[in-house]
């Protein structure tokens, strides 16, 4: 078991199993957790076990504490316990453990923390979905950084993921697109335009499509009907739309499997859509009803239409207010499109839904989490992550964007200069529900302050090391065969074990990312661990005896080369996750 703390924890809980310890009820072990003491120097491990058990067998803490103990220090890893507190554990491990350890990361090389953990389970990840009326700007940046990362993560603990983009390519803003293209088709056949009229989007993006138009349709479109031009200059929008999308997300590293089209679900097959089927199915479960809703928060009675409409009962399954399913022209609402998508992926298989939505979008976790739990009977589960606004800034001046201005920063120019790894590191560094300061200058100078170039150069000196060793030490044989049988019991330095240790937290970390759908936690542990490699390297400059080459003592030189190979493994597998790139240099 590569995860040092679930394999303690698995230990202890068979020390409780096996005690004689009287209780009313069966005991819930699900409590105990074994993880890093929040102060390196109380030791290796700290356990919450005592303090668990104290209240259901009503015994003090500490003396359960000290039964755990003695039956801890029979363990041969374990080479010390103590109590801390009113009842916590803290464990030291053996020399003879670590070194094990070490040898373990070595052979498991970039599978090292690769999990079980999903059990194949079927996850649909939704990210990005930005409506298809224009190339990405930086505000659907973070979401698609995060959504990517998260699935690249729950992908790595076993999961069985579905990268999935939702396109908005039935609602007014297609229409509204369409005319607009439409205008810039005009313009390339010679017409002045004059200024675009409010409403629509006046962006400079449009001008090629509009030349494309008349590449192929000649003067042709004018002499039609809007009810003839609009559907042919509707699907050629959204096909172009989306080919500046794919092309925005291909140089963000981001790919998605699935591109799902709203329309599909408004489409009629004989008489019925989607939509109106799980309309009907909601209906069969009684969910829905003629009624009426309150007027939103911040119009006044007086103001709103009380009329009855055909609403999804969704307080009763956990929602604040109950949803329209209809307009009042018979159109389907866009909450009933959503009712049809979550149907199709429920139909689909999939076990749990992820949504990374942005943060204006908070009114809808309820929704979909009531949804979820009508369309699946409670069986599926509904995940949302909603991603804080991403301010850029320049010259300490913050940039301003306007997707209906025209006035944007697309999501492509910020990539084209900073570049893919600094943009998702940088996107991954905060919380995703914290707001995030992007600041073009600290993205790309070449210092500690800069998260990514001190990770990606603690990964490129890994393999300076291992050049340097190679050619200082020509006959001193390498790779990962001659290292995990190398003597890692030399490994005895504090600054070596703090290393070891730190290695060792990768696989719990991945761990927790995945189930608390956190990948920011990997970028902070990746800082983490770079911070140490380079902490230890310039020990070594300082006192020659800590450095990774001896070119007198060949056998300590062969145990720390393996150490740097276990670091370099961890950054490359932790980056890759990420999306960004290992590079074995740094000019």
């Amino acid at each position: 078991m590569t995860n040092v703390f679930a394999n303690f924890e698995h230990r202890i809980k068979k020390i409780i199993e096996a005690a004689d310890i009287k209780s009313e009820s069966p005991l819930d072990l699900s409590r105990v957790t074994v993880e890093p003491p929040r102060d390196a120097a109380h030791g290796h491990l700290a356990t919450n076990a005592a303090m668990v058990l104290a209240k259901p067998v009503k015994q003090n803490p500490r003396a359960l504490a000290e039964m755990l103990i003695g039956e801890l220090l029979k363990d041969e890893d374990v080479s010390s316990a103590d109590i801390a507190g009113p009842g916590f554990i803290n464990l030291r491990l053996t020399d003879t453990f670590w070194a094990g350890h070490i040898a373990d990361i070595v052979k498991s090389g970039s599978d090292f923390g690769r999990d079980t953990t999903g059990k194949g389970k079927k996850v649909n990840v939704e990210y990005v979905s930005a409506n298809p009326t224009g190339p990405m700007h930086v505000g659907h940046c973070r979401g698609a950084v995060v959504g990517d990362a998260l699935a690249n993560l729950l992908s790595f603990a076993g999961y069985d993921v579905t990268r999935e983009y939702y396109t908005n390519d039935a609602g007014g803003q297609i229409e509204v697109l369409a005319r607009s293209v439409f205008l810039r088709y005009r313009e390339a056949l010679g017409e002045d335009i004059g200024a675009i009229p409010d409403g629509l989007y006046p962006g400079d993006y449009l001008v090629p499509l509009g030349k494309e138009l008349v590449e192929k349709h000649g003067k042709v479109l004018l002499d039609m009907s809007d009810d003839e031009w609009l559907p042919l200059v509707k699907d050629a929008s959204i096909d172009a739309m989306m080919g500046l999308i794919r092309a925005d997300l291909a140089a963000l590293g981001v790919k998605h499997d699935v591109f799902f089209s709203e329309r599909t679900l408004h489409e009629k097959h004989g008489n019925f859509s989607k939509i109106s089927e799980t309309v009907s199915t909601l209906e069969d479960a009684g969910l829905v009803y003629k009624g009426t809703l309150p007027p939103p928060k911040g119009v006044a009675p007086e103001d709103w239409e009380d009329r009855e409409q055909m609403l999804f009962r969704s307080t009763d399954v956990g929602d604040d207010m109950d949803r329209a399913l209809m307009k009042s022209n018979g159109d389907y609402t866009y909450f009933a499109a959503d009712v049809a998508y979550f149907k199709d992926k429920f139909d689909r298989g999939f076990e749990e839904m992820v949504f990374i939505l942005g943060a204006d979008h908070g009114g809808y976790v309820k929704r979909m989490e009531a949804l979820g739990r009508a369309i699946s009977g409670g069986s599926a589960q509904v995940t949302i992550r909603l991603c804080q606004l991403v301010k850029l800034f320049r010259d300490g001046q913050p940039f301003t964007m306007s997707k209906r201005s025209g006035n944007f920063i697309t999501l492509r120019e910020v990539v084209d200069e900073v570049g893919r790894d600094a943009v998702r590191f940088m996107m991954l560094y905060r919380k995703n529900d914290a707001p995030l300061d992007f600041d073009f200058a600290k993205v790309t100078e070449q210092s500690k302050d800069n998260p990514v170039f001190y990770v990606q150069y603690a990964h490129a000196r890994c393999h300076s090391v291992f050049r340097q060793a190679g050619r200082d030490m020509p006959d001193l044989e390498q790779g990962a065969a001659a290292w995990e049988a190398a003597n890692l019991g030399l490994l005895t330095d504090e600054g070596e074990a703090t290393l070891i240790r730190k290695l060792a937290e990768y696989p719990r970390i991945l761990d927790a990312a995945a189930k608390s759908h956190e990948p920011h936690r990997l970028a902070f542990y990746l800082f983490e661990l770079a911070s140490l490699l380079h902490s230890q390297w310039n020990r070594g400059r300082d006192i020659p005896d800590l450095r990774f080459i001896n070119q007198e003592n060949a056998e300590l030189t062969s145990a720390r080369l393996a150490l740097v190979y276990a670091v370099s493994n961890i950054i490359a597998s932790g980056l890759g996750i990420i999306g960004a790139d290992a590079p074995q240099e740094m000019r």
